[in-house]
């Protein structure tokens, strides 16, 4: 009998301390309301734009839905503006294109980039998996990598990042948008 109750009791600690462990982690996670920001190489810290821990900053609408937990993607917009003609091989398109948010497995993955005289001269991604450890640690990796072979390449002919396929897969799909966007 004595056997029994210690072999029900260490069980249901077992149990607890498996559930309690996920819950305690998840707990840190939200109580930050800065969403980070990667671009054009480093990692910074943008403290006007609030997120849940999925990484993706809040809607545009105004409206409190508290009960929806789904991230919606961003809307695509386009700041940039055509200073010259198509006519002729040299693009002289200049401006701020952002590609539309591409949902992975993990999150949403959006790819902003700053056109300059037909040429990517910066590249940021306001929103990107960030739900866990794991996924900052994989994305203050990798994300910065796919920002440089953007600027080197000047298009979405990049190679992905060993260990960040997925978000490597979600960037390039995204950062295509916003190239289609800029007409490069």
């Amino acid at each position: 009998m004595r056997r029994i109750v210690l072999t029900l009791l260490s069980t249901l600690t077992v149990v607890v301390l498996l559930f309690g462990y996920r819950t305690s982690t998840a707990g840190s996670l939200s109580a930050s309301s800065d969403a980070a920001t990667i671009s054009g190489g480093t990692s910074s810290t943008d403290p006007g734009v609030s997120s849940d821990s999925s990484g993706a900053p809040p809607s545009d609408d105004s409206s409190d839905d508290s009960t929806d937990d789904s991230t919606e993607p961003s809307e695509s917009t386009d700041t940039g503006s055509d200073t010259g003609s198509d006519t002729g091989s040299g693009s002289s398109v200049s401006g701020t294109f952002t590609g539309e948010a591409t949902m992975t497995r993990y999150g949403y993955v959006q790819v902003e980039i700053t056109v300059e005289s037909g040429e990517i001269t910066e590249v940021s991604v306001p929103q990107y998996p960030a739900g866990d450890h794991h996924d900052v640690e994989i994305n203050s990796y990798a994300l910065p990598i796919l920002i440089q072979e953007t600027v080197d390449a000047q298009s979405a002919d990049i190679d992905m990042v060993s260990g960040a396929t997925v978000t490597s897969q979600g960037y390039i799909g995204s950062l295509q948008s916003a190239i289609d966007e800029a007409n490069l």
